[in-house]
């Protein structure tokens, strides 16, 4: 069982979030309820973001609320933000999520990674005072893998990898990544929901994917198993997989996902899965969908 990988995203707390969402941004009751199976569940790790709305506040609540329960944090420094004083920006994080320090602190885009180079000696320092675990960077594509990869001063790198953005696209490039010492975070398991889509949807994207999404549901029908198992165990029985980051839209989604996680797939089935290749990497990334 692999469920001690997950970490639970919390974007769709401060922003009406994601491809397949059709009930929209979830309420602060809701949030908490979330929180609370969550913790319950044995999740330890929040990913979240200052560009998610007010999704600091919503995590400060619990914690307020429920002070024998605290997640590890993980957040995003938004990305076009002057980082002078970086200092402060991060002591209003803590203030704001009501812990003492953060899991990890990420620069929230490649090019803000780029752009913002010369606050890391100032990082380091806070780094050292405790602020904050670890520094990563989220990322889009192989390039800019490879590019952070070989950045000592980075310590884990968040990425896209499912069923389609796969290990034929990133494998090796993942276990480079590895070799260097960087831990590996993932995300878009069900890529913004597109993989419970029917292949026969006009939507251009899955249009354009027809035969991938095709083959990912005969795969699901022969094995008996659903496609969430099928998408979220992928990304969690992969070694050089560190941590597995999903969103939910409900508690029940959550429910869902959590029992879903316990599902084995063999070697064999794995294989298959690597084995789906995309030809044009651009359809994978939600944020040039129209």
């Amino acid at each position: 069982m692999n469920r001690y990988k997950l970490i639970l995203g919390t974007v769709q707390m401060g922003l009406n979030y994601g491809f397949n969402n059709s009930t929209g941004q979830i309420s602060h009751d809701d949030s908490q309820r979330i929180f609370t199976k969550a913790f319950e569940s044995g999740i330890q790790v929040l990913d979240t973001a200052e560009a998610y709305g007010k999704t600091h506040q919503i995590i400060g609540d619990f914690h307020r609320a429920n002070p024998s329960r605290s997640f590890d944090i993980i957040t995003k420094i938004r990305p076009f933000d002057d980082l002078i004083d970086i200092g402060a920006k991060i002591d209003s994080y803590l203030i704001d999520l009501n812990v003492n320090h953060l899991k990890g602190l990420m620069f929230h885009a490649f090019h803000s990674y780029k752009n913002h180079r010369y606050i890391i000696p100032a990082l380091k320092e806070l780094k050292k005072d405790r602020l904050f675990e670890q520094l990563g960077v989220s990322i889009y594509t192989n390039d800019e893998l490879e590019y952070v990869s070989k950045d000592d001063e980075i310590d884990f790198i968040q990425m896209p990898f499912n069923l389609l953005d796969n290990f034929s696209l990133r494998g090796k490039l993942i276990q480079e990544a590895k070799r260097r010492g960087k831990d590996i975070h993932t995300r878009s398991v069900f890529l913004q929901g597109l993989f419970f889509r029917s292949p026969m949807d006009k939507h251009p994207v899955v249009q354009s994917l027809y035969h991938q999404l095709q083959k990912i549901q005969e795969i699901a029908i022969e094995q008996s198993v659903s496609i969430t198992s099928l998408a979220l165990n992928y990304c969690l029985q992969q070694s050089n997989v560190d941590k597995v980051l999903i969103g939910v839209d409900s508690l029940k989604q959550l429910e869902s996902n959590l029992e879903a996680s316990d599902f084995y797939l063999d070697e064999n089935l794995m294989q298959r899965l690597d084995s789906i290749e995309t030809e044009n990497p651009n359809l994978l990334n939600p944020s040039l969908w129209k």
